[in-house]
């Protein structure tokens, strides 16, 4: 699937990642990502994506940013939107699909092979364009999780599917507990390295 003078670019979902990561029960280690990655090919940029709650003295997903920055990532934010849901439930809201997508693509006529992390459907067309401009596109999520975490659509039009599953013993750590109303609180939180 990867080829060692490819040059790579990953494109990491962060919500999503998270959520898929958490579904297999795992933490990745985003050290050992980047690493995994550098050894596939030559690593151009790998780029996460996240949305920040900017109202709050402390976010748990500070240190990983923060980490992120430091060690080898191009981080892309923006701020959260805080919004109660119909039960009551605190919720936060950051799509980061559209600062995804134009990133991809700008990076396209620089790279060989794009690595996308996230099972989120509306990547389907990004992934087509991407495509069309001659750039192999691998989507990295999970089938083995209830419900799956890749929609059907973005799987078949990708060129070569990553079974997250299958990165545990080489990215993944167990995961850190989190008190359960934090958890429903920040769906993108997670550790560093």
């Amino acid at each position: 699937m990867f080829y060692r003078d490819e040059r790579l670019a990953l494109f990491i979902d962060g919500s999503n990642l998270y959520a898929t990561a958490k579904a297999l029960s795992f933490d990745i280690d985003y050290k050992l990502l980047r690493q995994e990655f550098m050894r596939r090919g030559k690593l151009l940029r790998a780029f996460y994506y996240t949305a920040l709650l900017e109202s709050e003295d402390y976010s748990p997903i500070r240190p990983l940013v923060d980490w992120l920055q430091y060690n080898g990532f191009t981080l892309v934010t923006k701020p959260a939107k805080e919004f109660i849901d119909s039960q009551g439930r605190r919720k936060v809201k950051g799509n980061m699909d559209i600062e995804l997508s134009v990133d991809a693509m700008e990076a396209a006529e620089h790279v060989d092979h794009i690595v996308l992390f996230s099972g989120d459907g509306d990547f389907k067309p990004l992934v087509q364009g991407l495509q069309r401009r001659g750039v192999r596109v691998s989507v990295c999520s999970t089938i083995r999780s209830q419900p799956p975490m890749i929609a059907d659509d973005l799987r078949r039009q990708a060129d070569n599917f990553i079974e997250l599953e299958e990165l545990r013993e080489v990215i993944g750590r167990p995961p850190r507990e989190v008190p359960r109303d934090q958890d429903e609180v920040r769906p993108q939180a997670a550790n560093g390295g």
